[in-house]
């Protein structure tokens, strides 16, 4: 059965379904990059709390969205989380960015489908309503999913190390400095 999908903004109730891709997404990506130690100890029901609390906090320029399935027959299936987003305002405060995507993850399985396109092009929709032009997002330079964001029109702007769970990580930063010239960006799913 072929799955439709629904593009919509996170609610309290989606938590939990949050904090399952984030944990798989995770464990699957950054094993050998971020301590096991550290990936080990990712719960849902702490994670959980986590992303309640960002969605019940988020600020009036900040949006987290998520992709959900569409069952064909909602007797035989149900909706089903497989992506979600997190932008606003640039953290750092930099001048020659002023958005920021905190998050961008797509469960395992939905993976080059178009989810992170759709979500990336609905994130910097939000932070151009927001009155923001262009955005980052940092990535674990040894992320493969970082070519997602070259293929999307990113340009490497920044690199920098940080402290994570005891080790030093080196990070990317990839940059748009016009968001208008993304509004075309079109899903492919």
């Amino acid at each position: 059965m072929s799955e439709r999908l629904n593009l919509r903004v996170a609610r309290p109730e989606d938590s939990r379904a949050l904090a399952q891709v984030h944990i798989e997404t995770w464990r699957h990506t950054y094993a050998g990059m971020v301590p096991d130690h550290y990936l080990a100890s990712l719960t849902l029901d702490g994670e959980a709390r986590i992303w309640r609390r960002w969605i019940n906090a988020r600020g009036a320029r900040e949006s987290i969205l998520v992709v959900e399935t569409l069952p064909g027959d909602a007797a035989l299936e149900q909706s089903r989380i497989v992506g979600f987003g997190h932008a606003g305002p640039a953290r750092d405060r930099s001048p020659s960015h002023d958005g920021e995507v905190y998050t961008l993850y797509v469960d395992i399985d939905w993976q080059g489908r178009g989810v992170g396109r759709q979500l990336l092009s609905q994130l910097f929709a939000g932070l151009s309503r927001a009155g923001m032009g262009s955005a980052i997002i940092w990535v674990l330079a040894r992320n493969p999913s970082r070519f997602f964001y070259e293929a999307v029109g990113g340009e490497r702007f920044a690199e920098r190390q940080e402290r994570f769970a005891g080790v030093l990580l080196d990070e990317v930063a990839y940059a748009w400095s016009d968001l208008t010239a993304l509004q075309g960006l079109k899903p492919e799913v």
